[in-house]
């Protein structure tokens, strides 16, 4: 996989083997538990800089007006081209241009004059780092006054065009001139263009292609239908702008939760200020129904938050005061003060906005394939047109015919449709996993995890919470089971390993008295000898009562979790049994990605007993323990070779060199940053039902992707034979081109609301 994998592979390998009091044996990781015109500075650390080397310079340009796909293709490869540039990466739902260059020099210039050589009308400006923003007032105002432009002159022309064609009120004498007006005011922008086009020595570019066509038809006098086709081009051209804007509008709103302002508190005044402004440490008012503007903590208050924006989660979160925040939330009720932790280039809104656009710049394979394609699509199609020309008419002299089906073909040859289609598609499914919390690292891991056969999961912190409870209580005869708890929970008070802690906490909550230990002892791997009052006690596993003497030990009978014995002065008094709480959503994502024929397998560095304890309770069929970080890379290269690719899902910092060498590697969002920093996909909020809405999101934005293009490539063809045969007109190759982009546009912007 060509994903961000070969920039992880310094990552450190720890591996932090608990072989502590009652003999766990947990690998634990270094869990934590517990249009835009404003560039992002700082770097979200889920999505390292991918093609960034040590000392590269990185530069971003905003197109605005660029509305064309395939010419965004064509200033992206010649952008690349540049002596200064390393790499460059245009993300057309976006219209940032991301370049790394050798050095730090400004190509505003350069760049707006390649450009200017390829499309006409687009402006280049630089990302300044300014607050929150989609495009810039004049940009804004220019484009808006370039489409009330556009649609007076298809306003007019389309009225005069019916007029003359089919109302019949044109006197026959003036038909023919009112055609030549009606031409001259839809198409003077198109010609104009492709004469600049021919000039500057791109002859092949769609406006030039259809001036051909629509002047050909004249030629051949198919008056009526050079004005018409000119007429839908533009109609269908100026629909397929709005939808593309539209579609980047919906998208961006998904994901770009950044604020305009802030309403900072001075005093007992507010006042109102630039998001960018605020710095940390100011104390801001946030009102029932804002959005949490940045990072922080609740300094007053109370209210309950929605988090679906962030995490996905649909049921609100409360917050009080202390409690740390994270800027996109909803704020549903009460009124909140709220202190800044992180400024807005640091802030999870905006982090989350960097990770979506460099996902849209880390291109798909079909993405690649289909900008080459293009290239030889258009000079093979207009090819075929010269040849349906030519041949054909000289060998039976009917040269209207030919002459109009080859027109047909210049038309059809126009590849915006097919260049549009893979893009979109592949951003809305970014945006669309963005608002449920997950995190893609690219199109190129999308491609990846739509073809995943299996799917192994780490089990602390992934498939359990991580934190231990009380499973069940086994007294030896003569002892009930609340003094044998009570007895263990005071011993327990002198040690903080979890498994004691759970223990303690399970006393409490059943309201028990402890006792403070007087003495202790603590044995590595084995448990603590305590003195209580009169009592000595042992509390561990079967080597430390066994050190001590004790018999009368029943034979292990566990088939759930860890056990922790419990002997008074020699004597035996029972067990009791600790188990990892499986989390809530386990079961039920397991069962899914079954359905999703999925195999599921755990891999964990516990006990085989443990492991396949909990595997059992989730529902997974293969389970292995005992595993080192190594161990576990072994096991998933066997899964590989007997399943197909492999997705890993993981989250601490042993996970990393598995993450790293898994096909697709998935982190938990609340894991270690080595973890997050090695996986191509994170999951903002620890649930396991991420894990099949990650494979589903994947599996359907693959799928309309390749919906879009198996679409336009067969109308472009079923249109090319049917023109052959003499039932297709130049107005259905305006379908096929204009009319195709628009139906791709709107079927990606789908994948924003199948997964709400």
């Amino acid at each position: 996989m060509t994903s961000t994998r070969h920039l992880h592979q310094e990552c450190r390998q720890h591996s932090h083997q608990l072989q502590e009091a009652h003999g766990c044996t947990k690998a634990h990781g270094g869990h934590a538990h517990g249009c835009c015109c404003g560039e992002v500075q700082s770097e979200m650390h889920v999505l390292p800089p991918e093609a960034a080397a040590a000392g590269s310079i990185s530069r971003t340009y905003l197109l605005h007006g660029l509305g064309c796909a395939n010419c965004g293709a064509k200033i992206e490869r010649a952008v690349g081209q540049l002596p200064e540039v390393k790499t460059a990466v245009l993300i057309f739902a976006t219209k940032k241009l991301q370049l790394t260059l050798h050095e730090d020099v400004n190509l505003l210039t350069a760049v707006q004059a390649v450009c200017d050589s390829i499309e006409e009308g687009i402006r280049v400006g630089e990302h300044t780092g300014g607050a929150a923003g989609k495009s810039t007032a004049n940009a804004e105002d220019n484009q808006q006054a370039f489409r009330r432009r556009s649609l007076a002159e298809i306003v007019c022309g389309g009225v005069l065009f019916i007029a003359a064609e089919w109302l019949g009120i044109v006197p026959e004498q003036y038909h023919l001139p009112a055609l030549l007006i009606a031409y001259i005011v839809l198409g003077r922008p198109i010609v104009a263009a492709a004469v600049r086009s021919l000039l500057k020595g791109h002859a092949l570019d769609e406006n030039f292609l259809m001036t051909v066509a629509t002047l050909g038809a004249f030629a051949i006098n198919a008056w009526e239908e050079a004005v018409g086709v000119m007429l839908f081009y533009r109609v269908g051209e100026y629909f397929e702008e709005l939808a593309v804007e539209k579609s980047r509008s919906q998208i961006m709103e998904a994901v770009d939760l950044r604020p305009e302002t802030v309403n900072l508190l001075a005093g007992d005044d507010v006042v109102v200020i630039d998001a960018a402004a605020a710095q940390a440490g100011d104390v801001l008012l946030v009102r029932a129904g804002d959005r949490i503007p940045l990072d922080g903590v609740v300094e007053e208050g109370e209210s309950l938050l929605d988090t679906s924006a962030i995490t996905g989660e649909p049921l609100p979160v409360a917050v009080h005061r202390g409690d740390a925040v994270m800027s996109g939330c909803v704020n549903i009720s009460g009124m909140l003060r709220l202190r800044v932790e992180k400024v807005l280039a640091e802030s999870m809104v905006s982090r989350i906005l960097v990770s979506v656009e460099k996902a849209a710049a880390s291109k798909p394979h079909i993405d690649r394939f289909i900008t080459r394609f293009a290239r030889v699509y258009t000079p093979v199609v207009v090819g075929i047109a010269a040849l349906t020309a030519l041949v054909p008419s000289l060998l039976t002299g009917n040269w209207q015919y030919w002459v109009y089906t080859a027109l047909t073909f210049l038309v059809i040859s126009c590849p915006c449709a097919l260049v549009l289609s893979v893009p979109l598609a592949f951003f809305s499914g970014i945006g669309a996993a963005s608002k449920r919390g997950i995190l893609f690292k690219g199109g190129i891991v999308i491609e990846a995890l739509k073809n995943v056969a299996a799917v192994v999961l780490d089990k602390t912190g992934t498939v359990t919470k991580g934190k231990f409870a009380v499973h069940s209580i086994l007294p030896a005869e003569g002892i009930t089971e609340t003094r044998l708890l009570q007895l263990c929970a005071s011993a327990e008070q002198a040690s903080v390993h979890p498994i004691a802690v759970s223990i303690i906490e399970e006393a409490r909550r059943r309201g028990l008295e402890l006792h403070q230990p007087e003495g202790f002892r603590e044995i590595a791997g084995e448990g603590l000898a305590v003195s209580c009052g009169t009592d000595k006690l042992l509390c561990g596993n079967r080597k430390l009562l066994q050190r001590y003497g004790v018999s009368n030990i029943p034979a292990e009978e566990s088939d759930c979790g860890s056990e922790v014995l419990i002997a008074a002065d020699g004597t035996y008094l029972g067990r009791i049994l600790v188990s990892d709480t499986l989390k809530e959503d386990a079961v039920d994502a397991v069962q899914k990605l079954r359905q999703q024929k999925l195999a599921v397998v755990m891999l964990t560095g516990d006990s085989e007993q443990e492991a396949q304890a909990v595997a059992k309770r989730a529902g997974i069929s293969e389970a292995h323990g005992r595993l080192l970080p190594q161990d576990k890379f072994t096991q998933l290269q066997r899964l590989r070779e007997k399943y197909g690719p492999v997705m890993f899902v993981g989250d601490g910092i042993n996970d990393a060199p598995v993450l790293a060498g898994a096909d697709v590697g998935a982190a938990m969002g609340s894991g270690a940053d080595a973890a997050i920093e090695a996986a191509d996909v994170v999951f903002m909020k620890s649930e396991m039902r991420a894990v099949p809405q990650a494979v589903d999101i994947a599996r359907s934005t693959a799928a309309v992707a390749w919906q879009n293009v198996i679409f336009a490539l067969a109308v472009k063809a079923v249109i090319m034979a049917a023109g052959v045969l003499g039932y297709a007109s130049m107005w259905a190759a305006v379908f096929a081109d204009s009319g195709v982009a628009l139906l791709c546009v709107l079927n990606s912007v789908r994948l924003l609301y199948m997964h709400k």
